[in-house]
């Protein structure tokens, strides 16, 4: 299995997730609460957010060059990681605090006009993931469904249960990202401003 393979399971996925979610679910082009704050994204998914930026017209990759700069000078004092390479560090704590200072910044490839995704076919995994009900720990069955606040206000819950996303996905996402770590040591979990800094 490929990259490329994970990306097609996991958009099965959340197209089967769409189908029996039907009209609670909120997300459309435009709507971008989720497209708000800092979150961890693994460097894979980070590798293949640089990938889809090299892919995008000239005109485009300049406007989110300086968005992603804009972005980086506003987090910078307070990035708990490398500033060089842009890899967060194994400080759990320092990480929350940051996610909570940063909850309201507008991610630097949301368009501020449309409001959509500007590496949409690129983006990381949480991002193809957030809406629909999901398990994000799969090891629990214990564990709650994760949703969108704007999703299935007036569901029921064996409406929310039904349309939870399967997350099968998992297993080859775990593998993929463990054999880019052993292709790539310096590389780690980042976050999307700071993605682009191996390309520098």
């Amino acid at each position: 299995m490929t990259p490329v393979s994970l990306i097609q399971i996991v958009d099965s996925a959340l197209a089967s997730a769409t189908l029996r979610s039907g009209s609670h679910l909120a997300c459309k082009p435009g709507c971008s609460q989720c497209c708000h704050g800092v979150f961890e994204i693994s460097a894979l998914d980070a590798h293949r957010l640089r990938e889809g930026l090299d892919l995008a017209p000239l005109g485009l990759r300049t406007r989110i060059r300086a968005r992603l700069a804009v972005s980086r000078e506003h987090l910078a004092p307070f990035f708990p990681g490398n500033l060089v390479t842009g890899v967060l560090s194994a400080d759990e704590q320092a990480i929350e605090l940051f996610e909570e200072w940063a909850h309201g910044d507008a991610c630097p490839l949301l368009d501020p006009v449309t409001h959509t995704c500007d590496l949409y076919a690129a983006r990381p995994i949480l991002c193809r993931t957030f809406g629909p009900p999901i398990r994000n720990d799969a090891d629990d069955a214990n564990a709650g469904l994760a949703i969108c606040e704007l999703c299935f206000t007036e569901a029921t819950q064996e409406e929310i249960v039904g349309a939870e996303m399967d997350v099968g996905f998992r297993a080859l996402e775990d593998s993929l990202e463990s054999e880019y770590a052993t292709e790539h040591p310096e590389a780690g979990s980042t976050i999307v401003a700071f993605a682009f800094q191996a390309e520098a």
